[in-house]
């Protein structure tokens, strides 16, 4: 048995019964949708066509918001149906960040995650979902795909239908007769925050602290539409970096969106750029004079194995902190220990932070009570942990099907160049404390040196590959060209990488914490692009 949607376009009037049915049965705050209308027009006057699409959970085969649910709060159904458990989610958006369809929100009443979830209660006593019989035209077709019987089945055989973004491989079950390629591709059209039918003026949920209050009513709706002729602040900066989506709308005919849902606004914002930045830290303090000892490159003195120790506790709890702020319910954090789901990153990640964490402490125990055996156990086992710590991040962002530019290949190499770089650059800074012994010195500075040469040949590497996807382009283009070129290029490459060489070059005392704080800087400016741009980019 496996449930599946069929959206047959040839139909669909584009009343909104569904969303206001969907709405009624499941008490759906306002500003949040979990079956919503997206109404496409193309064409010039008079040669013109609305398009109607119908946008929900596609209750993929291959669900990859179950897979990076820390919780099992999204789980598969026998029948196939993808439901959910608000009573288990903590809030991390990790969910929303790996669908690929947008069809998960923040209730903005509950703070978790919710979607559709094909009315599984009326499911289970024999009905259809509210959508399905609400709809007067019978354009939403529900069922059982594996029963030869039934008519979504033998709609699946007889007519030639579509789903969004097959190439993700995700498998879904939601599949569309007629549909059409502007309405059904993000990138091809603009979410703008006004149009004829209405504005959206603040964020819902977890967005509306990242969003002011406006006003907008009659008429000013009406000319604010027309000012911006379908067309966002974001995606006119693309458009103005050697064609953007200029292209694709002279191909669709002009496609513009004329209703949608409202954007969901940045999922993930400082906090996260933040973490990643004191992870970094946290375990590049302790790697960096391990990595000395066990090559014999620099003498390390007991202070320093010290200090090492300090900071990476230090960093690592900044670190946590951030991880639960970042939350919508931070109140039930520790769910991703004791109620794990254990393919998600975010899991594998906590307990990595947890157990270096652990191994920081006892080897600070074995050091001050000089037990050897100990202390060697514990100084190998905080190896290998803060190189996963140094790294995980890279596979969770990957497990964040939604974002084309995280499944760079490079990603680990990237966080794992920052650690070791953020590393050098704290004790660098920490060197303004006391004299520092000249072998140290030196290593420290050929380390920086290495680090941000190795770090602007990956940043180069992850912007110039061949990107497969349209989207994980239009990151790029935004990155070099758009919003973020003048943070990237002034910010990043200059005053992060190469201001910093140019110091460690010249040999003076003075430019070695100079250049670490400047690395440090450049660091966080560079998380803060990577974890925001993808963001950016529509996913419905």
């Amino acid at each position: 048995m496996k449930y599946g949607f069929v959206i047959d376009n040839r139909k669909c009037i584009g009343c909104h019964a569904c969303t206001t049915a969907c709405k009624s049965e499941h008490d759906v705050p306002v500003g949040v949708f979990r079956t919503w209308v997206k109404q496409v027009e193309k064409g010039d006057f008079p040669h013109t066509r609305r398009v109607f699409s119908v946008m929900r959970c596609n209750h993929c085969t291959d669900a990859p918001c179950v897979e990076i649910c820390p919780v099992e709060a999204l789980y598969f159904r026998p029948d196939g149906i993808v439901d959910f458990d608000k009573n288990r989610c903590i809030g991390c958006k990790s969910c929303m960040q790996a669908c690929p369809y947008d069809a998960l929100y923040i209730d903005p009443d509950t703070h978790t995650a919710a979607k559709c979830n094909y009315c599984a209660h009326r499911v289970d006593i024999g009905l259809e979902p509210a959508c399905v019989n609400i709809c007067p035209e019978h354009a939403i077709i529900s069922g059982d795909m594996d029963d030869p019987e039934s008519e979504i089945s033998q709609l699946l055989g007889r007519e030639q239908v579509t789903v969004r973004k097959a190439a993700k491989g995700t498998t879904p079950n939601l599949f569309y007769i007629n549909g059409d390629e502007a309405s059904l591709n993000p990138v091809v059209t603009e979410r703008t925050d006004y149009t004829l039918w209405g504005a959206q003026a603040r964020g819902v949920g977890h967005f509306a602290k990242q969003t002011e209050k406006l006003a907008f009513d009659g008429d000013d709706i009406v000319k604010a539409a027309l000012a911006t002729n379908g067309t966002s602040t974001t995606n006119a900066e693309l458009k103005n970096t050697n064609g953007g989506f200029k292209s694709v709308d002279v191909l669709m005919g002009g496609a513009r969106r004329v209703y949608d849902a409202p954007s969901k606004g940045l999922l993930w914002g400082w906090e996260v750029s933040g973490y990643v930045w004191t992870k970094a830290i946290a375990a590049g303090a302790f790697l960096v004079p391990f990595i000395a000892a066990a090559t014999n490159w620099a003498v390390i003195d007991t202070a320093t194995q010290w200090l090492g120790i300090a900071l990476g506790l230090v960093f690592l709890g900044l670190t946590g902190a951030l991880l639960v702020k970042d939350l919508d319910r931070p109140d039930r954090f520790l769910n991703v220990l004791f109620r794990p789901q254990s393919k998600s990153w975010l899991v594998k990640g906590g307990y990595a932070i947890t157990f270096y964490g652990l191994a920081l402490t006892l080897l600070a125990v074995s050091m001050f009570f000089d037990m050897e055996l100990l202390l060697h156990i514990s100084l190998w086992a905080s190896a290998i942990l803060a190189v996963i710590v140094a790294i995980y991040t890279a596979f969770l962002f990957a497990q964040a099907k939604g974002r084309d530019f995280w499944q760079s290949p490079a990603l680990p190499l990237h966080m794992l160049i920052h650690s070791l770089m953020a590393g050098a650059a704290v004790f660098a800074l920490a060197g303004l404390m006391g004299d520092m012994a000249e072998g140290w010195g030196r290593y420290l500075k050929l380390m920086m040196i290495a680090m941000i040469a190795l770090n602007l040949l990956t940043m180069w590497v992850e912007l110039t590959i061949t990107h497969p996807t349209q989207e994980a382009k239009l990151t790029v283009k935004m990155i070099t060209k758009g919003r973020y070129a003048k943070l990237f290029r002034w910010g990043v490459v200059l005053a992060g990488n190469i201001l910093p060489l140019v110091l460690l070059l010249t040999g003076q005392a003075w430019a070695l914490p100079v250049a670490g704080l400047l690395a440090l800087t450049g660091i966080y400016m560079t998380e803060k692009i990577w974890v925001e741009a993808p963001q950016r980019i529509e996913l419905s």
